[in-house]
């Protein structure tokens, strides 16, 4: 059964640094690639203003055309619920513009940005941005590797018709 203070546990928040992104994949048995490949999951959906208020507003390290876009749908208060694309680019569409995206200091996240600012990922973030193939091969290994994390079989696990819902 999925478990909310399990997930708020386990998986790193939006504003993360790199050595948290790091440390909290690899108490799962990932790795720095695996955690870089994975992030790529955000070329694909939406972040609420209030996970991404702070960057836009106050980091340096975001690109100023972007941060004035988001800016327009997401105020210094309120809009808490506003929704922006974790990829510009492509919002809808899993590709690896989500990569180019932080080449180019438009991460949504905090912790988005992270994989590309001055760290060990750079340089594979900057593969990823130029190579698709490599990036849909290190996802798809990374994300069996995920989902043979501790599986729940048998009568303690299910596979659900809706996630929101026990069956």
């Amino acid at each position: 059964m999925a478990s909310q203070s399990a997930a708020n546990s386990n998986l790193p928040g939006p504003g993360s640094s790199l050595s948290t992104l790091i440390s909290m994949f690899a108490a799962q048995g990932l790795n720095a690639r695996d955690m870089t490949a994975l992030s790529g999951a955000h070329t694909i959906g939406r972040a609420r203003c209030q996970f991404f208020r702070n960057r836009i507003f106050n980091e340096a390290n975001v690109n100023a055309s972007f941060a004035a876009l988001r800016k327009q749908t997401c105020p210094a208060s309120g809009g808490d619920n506003n929704l922006a694309p974790f990829d510009i680019q492509t919002p809808d569409q899993f590709d690896n513009a989500y990569y180019q995206n932080l080449v180019n200091r438009k991460g949504l996240l905090h912790s988005d940005q992270e994989l590309f600012n001055g760290g060990s990922q750079d340089a594979l973030v900057r593969q990823y941005s130029t190579n698709p193939a490599l990036f849909a091969r290190d996802f798809v290994a990374a994300m069996i590797k995920m989902g043979n994390i501790s599986p729940l079989t048998g009568g303690s696990g299910e596979i659900r018709l809706n996630c929101r819902k026990v069956n």
